[in-house]
């Protein structure tokens, strides 16, 4: 009968080349599509850190000022991307990611559908509804940001379950 020596809980060791190559092809990606290029630089490093980080061990990790950082997490904070919690006993904040970062940047941001929805609505009533060329283009907008509306709660919904089901959400495997 052997004898095993006791594991020790201890999380696997990252690649850090690999890593910053996925920061960096992400962001490239999300820029591809409108995504400030170094928010999404500060996001990915974020996402891709096992604890919070400081703004100053954000730039050291990218290689950048610190004021490139700090645009960067003012922008990632006002969208719910990112989280700023103090570091007790000094100045600095700490940023990580909220628990659900996708749920809440997509889903609960319906606000500026409402908003489109609204001012469409004045355009609509402004060129006389469906009865003009460009009252019907206005109508069709307002229908489609309606629509969207509409679709992103119940998609909310469904991805609420679907995160239940696979147990995202949960403590972190180590």
């Amino acid at each position: 009968m052997s004898v095993e020596e006791p594991t020790m809980n201890v999380p696997p060791h990252h690649d850090e080349e690999e890593v910053h190559l996925f920061i960096e092809r992400m962001a490239m990606a999300f820029a591809d599509v409108g995504f400030p290029r170094m928010a999404a630089r500060v996001l990915f490093t974020v996402m891709s850190a096992d604890g919070p980080l400081t703004a100053g061990e954000i730039a050291e990790r990218l290689g950048v000022s610190a004021a490139a950082v700090s645009g960067a997490v003012r922008y990632l904070t006002q969208f719910a991307m990112l989280v700023r919690e103090p570091v007790k006993g000094s100045r600095s904040d700490r940023y990580r990611m909220p628990d659900n970062p996708w749920y809440e940047a997509t889903i609960t941001k319906t606000t500026i559908y409402k908003n489109f929805i609204d001012i469409a609505a004045g355009g609509v009533d402004a060129l006389h509804g469906r009865s003009t060329p460009a009252g019907e283009r206005v109508t069709e907008m307002r229908d489609f940001f309606l629509f969207v509306q509409e679709e992103l709660e119940s998609l909310g919904d469904r991805w609420r379950a679907r995160r239940a089901a696979t147990g995202h959400g949960g403590p972190a495997v180590g």
